[in-house]
């Protein structure tokens, strides 16, 4: 089923199908979550039915959020959708923006909400399999190393945060 997310389009913002935005590579908003917890970072392997960069490793979650909500509701509505987490307090860390190919024609050119949830444990997980392949819990260095070595294995949204907006989003966890 198709699902309408607001686009940007002659200066305006617009309610459209999400599948079309991709491929005309429209700007919209977007929010993207990242989740500390003992100095390691959870992250998530996308399921391999997604439409776009399926498998590929991302940031705890991202989505776009729907027609008038919030970014910090999105955010809340999605880490609870995609993991089953409830009860992170998120901190706003500031707004970036990218465009990048993600595959099969489709582009993501996207206004991000960035937002940082710190936890002083892991906090229960229950990925949804139709959204999330599988889930770990790894330190920035490593995960920097990862993405030098192998980084066809993660998302370019993930590469552009950690290449261009780490002290942003990750600072002073």
């Amino acid at each position: 089923m198709a699902q309408d997310i607001p686009a940007w389009i002659d200066g305006a913002l617009r309610p459209m199908d999400k599948l079309e935005v991709h491929r005309r590579g429209l700007r919209h908003p977007a929010v993207s979550v990242f989740v500390v917890a003992g100095g390691k970072l959870l992250i998530q392997q996308r399921a391999l039915a997604k439409y776009h960069t399926p498998g590929l490793w991302a940031n705890t979650c991202c989505t776009h959020p729907y027609w008038g909500e919030p970014p910090l509701a999105c955010a809340e509505r999605r880490l609870e959708q995609e993991l089953g987490i409830k009860g992170v307090t998120l901190e706003h860390r500031g707004v970036v923006e990218y465009r990048a190919e993600v595959g099969g024609g489709m582009i993501e050119h996207e206004v991000v909400d960035l937002f940082l949830g710190v936890c002083e444990a892991p906090p229960a997980v229950t990925p949804d399999p139709e959204e999330v392949a599988a889930v770990r819990w790894i330190d920035t260095d490593a995960l920097h190393a990862e993405i030098a070595a192998r980084p066809g294995e993660f998302t370019p949204w993930l590469r552009v945060y950690l290449a261009e907006h780490a002290d942003l989003v990750l600072a002073g966890f």
